[in-house]
């Protein structure tokens, strides 16, 4: 599988990548990251993951040892680095067919054992580039499943920790969440609080189409601000679309008209079941498909006409 993979500047085969078991972002997760995807091996919306990254770090007071700049540059190295010999994907959504997937990460570095952060010494900084592995081609005509996790009945487990609004490397709450849904054949997990609302999936944000309006979750709720979420709602308010991010109960949410995730990787992916309950008719909505083809011509290009219509 082609893959490139860069540690401090310094490309090395994928196969021989090692980091120190030292390294703080090994032993506590201490460390932020960002997933930049390309269209056409360009890395979309670059300058605002890299802004959202030095959020993270200062949120967590984690010096970057390198500036946006350098930054940029080495995400095109490596993207340049993983060119060519993709194997064949059968079932592929057309847009996502040759492109990549950047993985950035920056550790507080390695040091002494030891919580204190003053233990650490210089940042590591880590990239992957590897073949974007996105939903097929049937989740967009025919949507997926997600499944709720927490809520105000949930039995006591792990929680979420640290402050949402950095992107870091601490996800055992996540992974356990992902865990559930799958074991329920659901695509993602549906984070919902003490006061049954949905603040957002384990790796993406939520859209519901309902009574008229589009509604998300507000950041002031403890979500990310999500790099394709923003880009959604600027495109809502440019199609005149009724917007309005406020508290979403799971209720409501599976009572919507229609539903979908955004994420970096997944774009605007259709939510048809919550649960064991269809959202509206079971299967992707006017609205979706429209907030869809819109995010395309601004990213990507237009939905290939090859794309069998969604149902």
């Amino acid at each position: 599988m082609p893959a490139a993979v860069s540690i401090d500047g310094r490309l090395i085969p994928a196969a021989e990548a090692r980091v120190s078991v030292f390294d703080r972002g090994f032993l506590y997760g201490d460390s932020v990251y960002e997933v930049v995807r390309t269209y056409h091996l360009e890395p979309f919306e670059l300058a605002a993951h890299l802004r959202r990254l030095e959020e993270s770090a200062r949120r967590i007071a984690l010096p970057l040892p390198w500036g946006a700049a350098r930054l940029a540059a080495e995400v095109g190295r490596v993207v340049e680095a993983s060119r060519g010999g993709d194997p064949v994907e059968p079932g592929a959504a057309p847009w996502n067919v040759g492109e990549r997937m950047v993985r950035l990460v920056v550790t507080r570095g390695t040091g002494e054992l030891g919580l204190d952060p003053a233990l650490a010494g210089e940042g590591t900084v880590v990239l992957l580039s590897l073949p974007l592995r996105g939903p097929p081609l049937v989740a967009y005509q025919e949507g997926v499943g997600a499944w709720p996790v927490g809520g105000p009945d949930a039995p006591r487990g792990p929680r979420r920790g640290g402050d949402p609004a950095a992107k870091t490397g601490e996800h055992l709450f996540h992974v356990l969440a992902v865990k559930e849904a799958r074991a329920h054949a659901a695509e993602e997990a549906l984070l919902v609080d003490g006061a049954g609302c949905v603040g957002e999936g384990a790796s993406s944000n939520v859209f519901a189409w309902s009574r008229g309006e589009l509604v998300t979750p507000p950041l002031a709720v403890g979500i990310l601000a999500g790099v394709t979420r923003a880009r959604v709602l600027e495109i809502a308010r440019d199609l005149s679309l009724p917007v309005r991010e406020r508290p979403l109960p799971l209720r409501e949410l599976e009572r919507a008209d229609e539903a979908f995730l955004t994420s970096t990787v997944r774009e605007i992916l259709p939510l048809t079941r919550i649960g064991e309950r269809p959202v509206g008719p079971g299967g992707p909505g006017p609205v979706t498909r429209r907030l869809h083809a819109a995010f395309r011509a601004t990213a990507g290009g237009p939905i290939p006409d090859s794309a069998p219509p969604s149902r």
